[in-house]
């Protein structure tokens, strides 16, 4: 059995915190990025860009991860951004109505723009 991998990597631009994921987002990987977004909250950084490139899969529990964390961020004048969805991972995000609740973005430096407004 082939296992789904998924990992992370963060930059840190200016005051804005790009979490890029790769591989496979659901119920065995969801604490991974839970862990690295609560960090960040941890440090009172509540601007963050979702990076989508290379993310090939999403389930509900990944895409609750989001939802765990949007509205203490917003409380704290931040936001959580998305970039770069491939089409399938998008169609999810339409479907759940997750557009209307976060913003998307087919570029990184569109994404840092609008932080900046």
């Amino acid at each position: 059995m082939k296992q789904n991998i998924f990992n992370t990597t963060l930059i840190e631009k200016n005051d804005i915190s790009i979490i890029y994921i790769n591989g496979f987002l659901d119920a065995h990987s969801a604490p991974n990025l839970e862990n690295e977004i609560q960090i960040l909250l941890n440090q009172n950084k509540f601007k963050l860009i979702i990076d989508f490139s290379n993310l090939e899969y999403i389930s509900s529990a990944g895409l609750g991860v989001f939802m765990t964390f949007i509205e203490l961020i917003r409380e704290n004048k931040g936001d959580m951004k998305f970039v770069n969805m491939k089409a399938k991972v998008r169609t999810v995000f339409d479907l759940l109505g997750f557009h209307i609740l976060f913003e998307i973005y087919d570029n990184l430096e569109t994404t840092i723009e609008n932080f900046k407004k």
